[in-house]
């Protein structure tokens, strides 16, 4: 089955449940809904589209259903990523390098991220041209 696509709302209470590696419904309304003034059934109504939809499983435990998203939180996050791109960039990583450039926003630690990502790039790609 081919997750099907989610909103701002559900991918926060997706990356929610993938952060904490599973979750009752009853946890999710304490660290999710309660601070977004969300009410129990609206967090239970969610979930339960994120299950049918196919980005949560779940399964009862001491007669409480526990809820798992099916992916991590980075691959999550990656799928988001290269939606995005796809899209709303054409394929092309291009207008979110320049973005970045003139972003004033960007931290020391995300830069460094950035240049391992970079170096990682570089690395698989003298590794593919030298095949």
């Amino acid at each position: 089955m081919t997750p099907g696509t989610i909103g701002d709302q559900e991918l926060a209470l997706l990356r929610f449940v993938a952060d904490r590696g599973g979750t009752t419904v009853g946890e999710a309304v304490e660290g999710f809904g309660d601070p977004r003034q969300l009410a129990r059934s609206t967090v239970l109504t969610m979930m339960e589209r994120l299950r049918r939809k196919g980005h949560l499983a779940r399964k009862s435990v001491d007669g409480v259903y526990r809820y798992q998203a099916r992916v991590s939180s980075a691959e999550l996050l990656r799928g988001v990523v290269r939606r995005f791109v796809e899209g709303n960039l054409g394929g092309s990583l291009a207008p979110f390098v320049a973005y970045l450039s003139e972003s004033t926003d960007v931290t020391a630690d995300e830069l460094r991220q950035l240049e391992q990502a970079i170096a990682r790039l570089q690395s698989r790609t003298t590794k593919e041209t030298q095949r």
